[in-house]
């Protein structure tokens, strides 16, 4: 008997015992499902209005965002720590794709031909190996990656500062000293989260390198001026202000800028 014939008779034998027995899935079983379903939208709903009229779940917008922040980490929901621990295992930039969507989605395509794979009719675990090591790994992995992810320390930003004396040597500027003191705002501000200098960093939204901003010549009054606000000086920029920073600390990050000239 081949393996179509053995599942139709298998449906056959589940109508039969529908009909002696039970009730079949439709309606029934749907019928309570969809209550189900019913019944959480409406707990959201009723939890997101208690949320926006009341101070029970805390406030619905915190403090304004504050671009120049040094002290601010920001982490993920709990929900995604796993994913956030591949970003330190696989170092961004450059690996960056492996660990945000050619992990998850190589993944989620196993999971999806699952079924195709493992197409027994057996229902209990110990004769279904193939289901039940790969629910046992995944399950595994996830718990391991969110542990991780949940204690992991802050690294990246103290792996950019420690660059900030070879940035110095490789530069020339290790003798001035506001130069040095703005290199460590850059690492500290997290500039390198959209700026590359000196192979660390990201390019996100197109930010430029900025490896070689002092030898453009636009001067410290420029860098101050678009620091301040970026879309006044280059139209349409995306890049947020810090004038939060303060007078003295922009002056400091301007006399990094101008120092760099590209090592």
């Amino acid at each position: 008997m081949s393996s179509v014939d053995e599942r139709r008779a298998g449906f056959k034998r589940y109508k039969e015992d529908v009909q002696k027995e039970g009730k079949p899935f439709f309606p029934y079983a749907m019928f309570h499902d969809t209550v189900m379903s019913l019944v959480v939208v409406c707990v959201i709903v009723g939890l997101s209005i208690v949320w926006k009229y009341t101070s029970i779940l805390g406030s619905l917008i915190g403090p304004e965002a504050d671009p120049g922040t040094r002290t601010f980490v920001p982490r993920p929901d709990w929900y995604f720590y796993f994913l956030f621990y591949l970003l330190r295992i696989f170092k961004w930039p450059d690996t960056v794709i492996l660990a945000t969507v050619g992990i998850p989605t190589i993944c989620l395509i196993l999971l999806l031909a699952l079924p195709f794979i493992d197409r027994s009719t057996e229902r209990r675990l110990s004769r279904r190996p193939v289901v039940l090591v790969a629910a046992a790994l995944v399950v595994l992995a996830m718990g391991e990656l969110t542990y991780k992810g949940a204690t992991a320390k802050e690294a990246i930003a103290s792996e950019i500062e420690a660059a900030v004396p070879s940035w110095a040597k490789k530069q020339g500027f290790q003798n001035n000293a506001a130069a040095v003191a703005g290199a460590k705002l850059f690492a500290e501000s997290g500039c390198t989260n959209c700026h590359t200098y000196l192979g660390s960093g990201g390019s996100n939204l197109g930010a430029p390198d900025l490896s070689a901003e002092g030898a453009k010549g636009k001067g410290i009054q420029f860098q101050i001026d678009h620091l301040k606000c970026p879309s006044c000086v280059n139209a349409g920029s995306p890049m947020p202000s810090f004038q939060a920073l303060g007078e003295a600390d922009l002056q400091k990050l301007a006399a990094f800028l101008e120092a760099s000239k590209g090592g």
